[in-house]
């Protein structure tokens, strides 16, 4: 009896949903079409296409309009709105990150500005890289305090890393063993952005130890491919600020970075052995060179910075130490210095290795008030060492270059007398003294062992 009853309970539930589907597919059919669409028999009209009564006549309507429906519409509806044919598409939001989230604050991470949190995020790094899918490793808001961290891999997927709050680095030197503050190594693919600051919690006192020792660098990419560091704030280095060495396809941008003028050996972004590196859109003031392109760095793009204060962009100094590699490639264009004491300059040591530096541009380039606007110094620290300079220098070109100095010598290409300098390009340089230079003197342009060639407006007039 059971069973009877639920086979006729089935039975009745099977016709009322077919006589529902029924109905619901005839309701479908009479359905005038949706606003945009057009009747099927307008469709099988465009499937026939070129048949053979000849074209269709034209009607007394005109022109139909392209995406725009006739304003004739039926009493008592609304006219569509006009459709454009071409539109912008409006930007994307930024893409959501997909995988697994670790919070450094779930392996101890203590936003108080006190507690030690360089285990905690190290255990969190460890945790992040070993995921089996894409990972991120989260510092949240809050202040950290923190010795020296290291974020090593090889990990098995790319890492990113969302950098919200801030590190408070020891303010003891001898903390830092390994002579960095943060450590990326050994990592094939790397995002580090998020907003956060990095403060080195520099000082007076390490910055007089820096005239005579390494200090810890701040922030140090090694061994990275396939990077990026976007959005972060660097302050009060004890040495570097960052440092991006042995790196290949390597992007740092829309980062500020910055240091008291009188900090010794601050530089801001120090590049050495890396290929295919772009430093863009970033701010950078310190106490020496707001970046300095070192020994076997090739295909180098510096674009978009603001420097100043500090020792300017500098390619170098090279020379210094057997077996370093030469640097090619280099474009540095469309960048401000202010109150710099060098501007763009290549400098290079006495009794060098054979290297070269070649293949160098700079470009659109604004001073404001910059000591030694345009400087090639291959005696740079010559005290150090005897004999010349054997870097060959080649290629180089400054090109539109333009705005005050406050030394008179705002031209001085000085180059080594046993390798003298080739294609040295000066094109459209208008340099102007500085109401603020100490010295009234008209600007004058000195070359030493330089090959020059000169086009377009000379400000001061070029050397030969």
């Amino acid at each position: 009896m059971a069973l009877a009853r639920i086979f006729l309970f089935t039975f009745v539930f099977l016709v009322l949903s077919l006589a529902l589907l029924s109905s619901a597919a005839e309701g479908a059919s009479r359905r005038p079409p949706r606003h945009g669409s057009k009747p099927r028999r307008h469709s099988l009209k465009a499937k026939r296409g070129h048949s053979k009564k000849g074209p269709r006549r034209p009607t007394l309507k005109g022109p139909r309009r392209s995406g725009v429906k006739s304003q004739h519409s039926r009493p008592g509806s609304k006219a569509p709105l006009p459709v454009l044919a071409f539109t912008t598409p409006l930007p994307l939001p930024p893409p959501v990150f997909i995988g697994s989230v670790v919070d450094a604050r779930t392996y101890g991470a203590t936003p108080d500005g006190q507690s030690n949190s360089k285990a905690a995020f190290t255990q969190a790094w460890n945790a992040a890289c070993a995921s089996n899918g894409p990972s991120k490793l989260l510092i949240p808001p809050g202040q950290y305090f923190a010795g020296e961290i290291f974020f090593e891999g090889p990990c098995k997927n790319p890492m990113t890393v969302e950098f919200q709050g801030t590190i408070l680095a020891d303010p003891n030197p001898d903390a830092f063993q390994g002579n960095e503050g943060i450590l990326f190594q050994n990592i094939e693919g790397l995002t580090v952005y998020g907003g956060g600051t990095y403060d080195g919690q520099g000082g007076v006192q390490s910055w007089k130890n820096g005239q005579s020792r390494l200090m810890p660098i701040s922030i140090k990419f090694q061994k990275v491919r396939n990077g990026a560091v976007r959005d972060l704030n660097l302050v009060n280095s004890k040495g570097f600020q960052m440092t991006i060495t042995s790196c290949t396809n390597f992007l740092a941008e829309r980062l500020k970075i910055t240091a008291p003028a009188d900090s010794p050996r601050t530089d801001g972004i120090h590049l050495s052995r890396s290929n295919g590196v772009q430093v863009l859109n970033s701010f950078i003031g310190t106490g020496d060179d707001c970046i300095s392109i070192g020994e076997g760095s090739t295909d180098v793009k510096v674009i978009g910075i603001t420097c100043g204060p500090g020792h300017g962009i500098s390619i170098g100094s090279l020379g210094k130490v057997p077996q370093e590699q030469s640097v090619k490639g280099v474009y540095v264009g469309h960048s401000t210095l202010s109150n710099t004491d060098n501007g763009l300059r290549i400098k290079t040591f006495h009794d060098s290795p054979p290297l070269e530096a070649s293949g160098i541009t700079f470009e659109d380039i604004t001073m404001v008030d910059v000591k030694n606007p345009i400087i090639i110094d291959q005696h740079y620290k010559s005290n150090e060492n005897q004999g010349a300079s054997f870097v060959k220098i080649s290629d180089v070109h400054y090109r539109n270059v333009r705005g005050t100095s406050v030394s008179n010598v705002a031209v001085s290409l000085q180059c080594s007398s046993a390798i003298p300098c080739q294609g040295i390009e000066l094109a459209d340089i208008d340099l102007a003294l500085s109401p603020n230079a100490p010295k009234k003197f008209p600007l004058s342009a000195t070359c030493s062992n330089a090959k020059t060639s000169s086009t377009g407006k000379q400000n001061p007039p070029a050397c030969r």
